[in-house]
């Protein structure tokens, strides 16, 4: 009786495994697709153990169930016919459509509109003289364009305008006394007459433009972690910083785009903030400072240079290596340093010298004992500029280092997905929990922004990791491509010049995984490669859109093999050390 049941349970079993065939598409998100480039992808989920044929053709399955294959359409209608079939030999159909299109190319106005009136730079504008507005204008060829003060737009040439007529453009430059803008923002108004007529249409611009105050506007960094940047580009990672600065530091607006304030760090440098990360005060100068007499000392902990200024003065610090250096330029400042007076103390400044490059720039250069940098940190002690530089430890041992381990994402950020559904904050945490074991298993002592799955924005990490100042700090994430046949791999991600061996041995012993290379990448701007208190290393462990990485960094058993080349990676780099 009990073999008549586990035959009868046995082939219920296989029935229910025959049922569970399935076939889910991540991509494309939809049975009808048009398209215009050629190379398109489907990538989907299978069962375990099914076969997949597409348009007859079998396709690999990773064991995960996932799958995922480049097309390269040929102009017109195609489609392809996806054929998942179990060890039983049942199966499940999807049939995908494309409409394989060229891209329209723009075409030549007929009727007496304006198309488009795109004005660079973007945004809501506080002007000041000397800005230069780009402007472009699609309308009827032979049209006469005009700002409302009369200033005209000049017709392209078709075979400066990929062949379209009737693209017109202007570089405005902004005048001391301009009669197009006023300090009230407003909408600036195109006047547009076409070939043959007398009554012109009018356009007006989408954002508001004023003049700036000849005066400018006086500035003063608020919050923890203000940034400047260097200028108004932007990716997804936002746009590149010059640098953090500390609070309540004074800057001179001169204009704004959007909500970026437009700052004269000196006579010949630009760059910009955020306005949430300003106060603007009522006063209104150009702050500027001569500077006192320097002073280097050391204590327990640190080595310290200091700077007497009259106010606080915005900065800009950067690494150099071979020789190891940190220099600092501080902006407004001038040269009344007559001496600089160094104490005995230090163990990591090796010499401090400074220069005037420019009439309002002055720099600090701090020669290193040791060519690795361990770390420096810039702040303002009432009207005094502090830098803090960080002692290489005596102990050039895990058992002697605070390390912090960051899991990325998490709670709400679920970062990237896989092509079986999993997401990266899951997997950034199962592989920082092994990174922090085989950490702990070398005597260091770790410390972390999240142990489960909650929310933690990056400023908060930011400050946390600011304050407990670990000798050391590694991210962990799991990158992501439109492409997940052929990119694939690990790479690892600094922003300054000093911190770049750390990276390289890292990804040095993960490529001995196996894994594919995908490069050891510089002036990220990553905010926890901000850092410049410790060296810092974003470990891209590998692609979640690849299935064959995704498969890896689901076994556990890969993810204690990736941790452990990580720490090896840490290892090598302090050898290193010891022989500089």
């Amino acid at each position: 009786m009990r073999f008549v049941l586990f035959i009868i349970s046995f082939l219920v079993v296989q029935v229910v495994t025959a049922q569970q065939v399935f076939l889910r598409l991540n991509t494309p998100a939809k049975s009808q697709n048009t398209v215009t480039s050629s190379k398109q992808f489907i990538t989907g989920l299978t069962c375990k153990g099914c076969t997949l044929t597409i348009n007859g053709t079998e396709t690999k399955v990773w064991p995960t169930g996932a799958f995922a294959v480049e097309l390269n359409l040929k102009l017109g209608d195609s489609s392809f016919l996806l054929e998942a079939t179990n060890e039983k030999g049942a199966k499940e159909s999807r049939r995908i459509f494309y409409s394989y299109q060229l891209p329209e190319k723009e075409k030549t106005l007929t009727t007496n509109t304006v198309a488009y009136w795109r004005i660079e730079p973007q945004g809501d504008l506080l002007l000041k003289p000397g800005d230069k507005l780009k402007m472009t204008v699609k309308a009827l060829p032979g049209s006469v364009v005009q700002l409302e003060n009369g200033t005209a737009f000049t017709e392209l040439f078709p075979k400066d305008s990929n062949a379209v007529k009737g693209i017109y453009q202007l570089e405005y430059v902004v005048k001391e006394k301009d009669d197009l803008f006023t300090g009230k923002p407003s909408k600036l108004k195109l006047m547009l007459w076409a070939k043959g007529t007398n009554d012109p249409i009018e356009a007006s611009s989408k954002s508001n433009f004023a003049m700036m105050a000849a005066e400018g506007l006086l500035l003063e960094t608020k919050g923890n972690i203000p940034y400047i940047l260097l200028g108004l580009g932007e990716d997804r990672l936002g746009g590149t910083k010059m640098g953090y600065v500390d609070s309540l530091v004074r800057l001179k607006a001169v204009s704004k785009v959007g909500n970026k304030y437009c700052v004269q760090l000196s006579k010949n440098r630009q760059a910009y903030i955020e306005e949430e990360h300003v106060n603007v005060l009522p006063q209104n100068y150009t702050a500027s400072s001569l500077t006192g007499n320097m002073r280097v000392w050391g204590d327990s902990s640190f080595d310290y240079i200091s700077l007497p200024l009259s106010e606080r003065l915005p900065y800009q610090t950067f690494q150099q290596v071979n020789p190891s250096r940190v220099v600092v330029d501080v902006f407004g400042a001038t040269s009344n340093t007559n001496w600089i007076t160094q104490m005995s103390g230090t163990k990591e400044v090796s010499t401090v010298s400074y220069q005037q490059t420019e009439q309002d720039i002055f720099r600090i250069n701090i020669d290193l004992e040791h060519k690795q940098h361990w770390g420096h940190r810039i702040y303002y002690s009432g009207n005094n500029l502090i830098i803090r530089i960080k002692r290489q430890p005596e102990i050039l041992a895990l058992s002697n280092l605070v390390i912090a381990v960051d899991a990325g994402h998490g709670g709400s950020n679920k970062g990237a997905f896989g092509l079986t559904g999993v997401m990266e904050k899951d997997m950034t945490l199962a592989i920082a929990k092994e990174l922090q074991a085989a950490l702990e298993a070398e005597g260091a002592t770790v410390i972390t922004t999240r142990t489960k799955d909650t929310t933690y924005d990056n400023h908060d990490r930011y400050t946390v990791f600011q304050q407990a100042n670990p000798h050391l700090l590694i991210s962990i994430h799991l990158n992501s491509s439109a492409d997940p046949v052929r990119i694939k791999g690990a790479s690892t991600y600094y922003k300054h010049i000093g911190y770049r061996p750390l990276t390289q041995t890292i990804l040095k012993r993960m490529l001995e995984m196996g894994l594919g290379e995908f490069g050891n990448v510089g002036n990220f701007n990553f905010i926890l490669n901000g850092f410049t208190e410790f060296p810092n290393v974003l470990v891209e462990t590998l692609f979640i859109s690849h299935p064959e990485d995704e498969a890896n960094v689901l076994d556990p058993a890969y993810r204690k093999q990736m941790a452990a080349a990580i720490v090896q990676g840490v290892k090598d780099w302090l050898e290193l050390c010891k022989k500089q």
